[in-house]
């Protein structure tokens, strides 16, 4: 008998098929099968908090299947593992894609492919999902429409790689020592991080320690991919610390989930990060002096005890409500020349 946290991959890999060649049908069934009736899916904004199956479906893929009738989804990472609370979850990363005929969240269509991340996390109990926390980047999506309504990203954009090393769906049985001593990696970079700037300066993270010195920093849209340290400070963590520099000390008010599998660790939390737009701002947006909660889903991948890959979505589009910059309306305001109706394509295979 296989141990629980491969049992946990096993049974969500059958609505990871269902997505892969998308069918309403199926993924309806498919989602009933491995969810408990009440449980609860969080996922970024607009779209906000549902309770069972059949309203998150609704919710979340009804308008997104119509917008891409041959939607599928890929996943290059699936991990998962015990969080220091004791629950259980399995986390996935890849993106959705298909061809973007039909508008959606008011995002004019382009007729042509379209990709969007996600990483998704799901809580398990009794072999039933309890609990979704997810993030999609729907500003990904913006800018392959070229509708992008905010301010240009530092990093740079691209369609964001799967694993180098292409092991991202971590095979059983679960090592509980390698995932422990992955989580606790990761766990003490992230503490020596928030040593900068409040107790030294950029030699207090000790990122040769932890970070190997070709590491790549998956950011979401409107951040964008750093490479390096170099990479990494100048495109994120600066223009961070310069508009939030009180991040991290609010940890008694924000939960985390840690967990590894492997070579890989994970965290999720809703919210995980509470901070303070001030000095510069952040992104574009003027400092308000507004403390805002943020959700932060990443996942890491080790390379001979060092972090070679770090992938990041932030849910910008509900940093910026908080701080009172509707997107979807500067999204319209942007767009409103623009031709929202479907765009009839040929399959080009008849």
């Amino acid at each position: 008998m296989s141990d629980r946290h491969t049992q946990h991959k096993a049974l969500i890999a059958p609505l990871r098929a269902a997505m892969y060649d998308f069918d309403e049908s199926a993924v309806r069934d498919a989602l009933a099968q491995v969810t408990a009736p009440d449980a609860l899916f969080r996922l970024c904004h607009p779209f906000g908090d549902s309770t069972g199956s059949e309203a998150f479906y609704d919710l979340a893929y009804k308008g997104l299947l119509d917008a891409c009738p041959d939607l599928e989804r890929r996943d290059y990472i699936v991990m998962a593992g015990p969080d220091e609370f004791g629950a259980d979850w399995v986390g996935c990363g890849g993106y959705y894609t298909g061809t973007f005929t039909g508008p959606w969240l008011d995002i004019p269509p382009t007729g042509h492919q379209v990709t969007m991340r996600f990483h998704e996390f799901y809580r398990f109990e009794n072999d039933r999902i309890v609990e979704m926390q997810a993030l999609w980047d729907i500003p990904e999506v913006m800018m392959q429409a070229r509708a992008w309504p905010m301010a240009p990203s530092l990093g740079r954009e691209w369609h964001v790689p799967g694993p180098a090393t292409q092991d991202g769906l971590v095979p059983g049985p679960y090592d509980a020592d390698k995932g422990r001593a992955t989580c606790q990696h990761i766990v003490d970079m992230l503490e020596h991080l928030k040593k900068h700037p409040s107790q030294g300066g950029p030699e207090a993270m000790e990122m040769e320690r932890f970070w190997h010195p070709r590491m790549n920093w998956y950011g979401p849209s409107g951040i964008g991919t750093g490479r390096g340290y170099a990479g990494f400070r100048n495109w994120h963590q600066i223009p961070f610390l310069n508009g939030m520099p009180d991040r991290g000390q609010y940890v008694d008010d924000i939960t985390y989930h840690f967990f590894g599998d492997g070579d890989y660790a994970a965290v999720t939390g809703w919210p995980n990060m509470i901070q303070t737009v001030t000095h510069d701002g952040w992104m574009g947006i003027a400092p308000s002096g507004k403390r805002i909660t943020m959700r932060s889903l990443d996942f890491w991948r080790l390379e001979n005890g060092r972090i070679r890959e770090n992938w990041v979505l932030v849910d910008l589009l509900d940093a910026y409500a908080q701080l009172g910059v509707d997107v979807f309306a500067r999204l319209r305001e942007f767009n409103k020349a623009r031709n929202l109706g479907r765009i009839e394509t040929q399959d080009g295979m008849s």
